[in-house]
């Protein structure tokens, strides 16, 4: 176990050595060629928090440009984002991402939110509308993702990102309607967009493409997942509204019974993709590595030279 100095704090750690140089994410995009970012959720017990704290610990010791910590369906989990995003920051010296989400959230409980991360001076915050529970029935303060932005625009001081499908939204009826509002959203005070995931990168070209046409210049961090368990396939595609290659479902078809393959398939097909949106210019790709160190290890490793 060894000291570290982060910014005035001493720190005990026996990971890494960083410094707590916690940026605005907007300036980070501007900063680099090759962001490299990751994301954790947090646990929905506290007894799960310490088991989810040293997952984070090990992707952090990564040095990732930034971490994001999710917020957690219904915002029932938001007290744990809230604690992990701070440890992040005050303890890891990791530039934080905290979700904040429109389900379950009254104005209140928003001001109050944003009390607590500028009081620990947490600067970046992810705005999203959040999936509706089915048994939800509850009433909504804030209907869309753009009203939520407008709300933390207007409170001052936050780097604030929004989400975008490269293939549309499930719930929207087309991908130019889903753009629109898209444009809405950024409008309202977005800095930076991440996309949802997807299989095809050439899906996200083209979407590029047609948002730079509808007017959306902001910088927009592609997000990839590598799949490690092919049970989870089809939620996630009913989630992110994306759909799955020939290619990519060659794979899952001949690995998917089989973990270990089906996990080094998958990173190996993750990073492919990143390799590939690296040559073609896009600058930040965010990594959903669903609290699993050895997968975001891997990732980090093959892209050694290049990050």
């Amino acid at each position: 176990m060894r000291l570290f100095l982060f910014g005035n704090k001493t720190v005990e750690s026996g990971l890494f050595v960083w410094y707590n140089i916690a940026m605005k994410i907007s300036d980070i995009l501007k900063s680099k060629r090759a962001v490299l970012s990751f994301e954790v959720f947090p646990p929905k017990t506290g007894d799960a928090f310490e088991g989810v704290v040293a997952a984070v610990d090990k992707i952090a010791a990564l040095r990732p440009d930034f971490m994001s910590v999710t917020y957690g369906a219904g915002g029932g989990t938001s007290e744990y984002s809230a604690a992990i995003a701070e440890h992040m920051k005050n303890d890891l010296g990791i530039t934080p991402l905290a979700h904040l989400s429109c389900i379950s959230s009254t104005r209140e409980d928003v001001h109050a939110k944003l009390e607590r991360l500028k009081k620990s001076g947490i600067e970046n915050i992810l705005a999203l509308r959040g999936d509706i529970p089915k048994d939800f029935s509850g009433n909504l303060d804030y209907k869309y993702a753009s009203q939520l932005v407008a709300e933390i625009k207007e409170a001052g001081g936050f780097c604030i990102g929004g989400a975008c499908y490269p293939e549309g939204h499930p719930e929207s009826d087309t991908l130019f309607s889903d753009i629109e509002n898209l444009k809405i959203k950024v409008d309202a005070g977005c800095d930076f967009l991440t996309s949802q995931m997807f299989f095809d990168n050439d899906a996200f070209y083209s979407f590029l493409s047609k948002v730079r046409e509808a007017g959306i210049y902001i910088p927009v961090i592609a997000g990839i997942m590598p799949v490690t368990n092919a049970k989870q396939i089809k939620r996630m595609m009913a989630l992110s509204g994306s759909s799955l290659p020939t290619r990519f479902r060659r794979i899952v078809d001949r690995f998917g019974e089989n973990p270990a393959a089906m996990t080094q398939a998958g990173i190996a097909y993750a990073t492919e993709q990143i390799i590939d949106l690296y040559a073609n210019g896009i600058t930040a790709v965010h990594v959903y590595s669903m609290n699993k160190p050895q997968v975001a290890a891997a990732i980090r490793a093959n892209l050694s030279e290049i990050v």
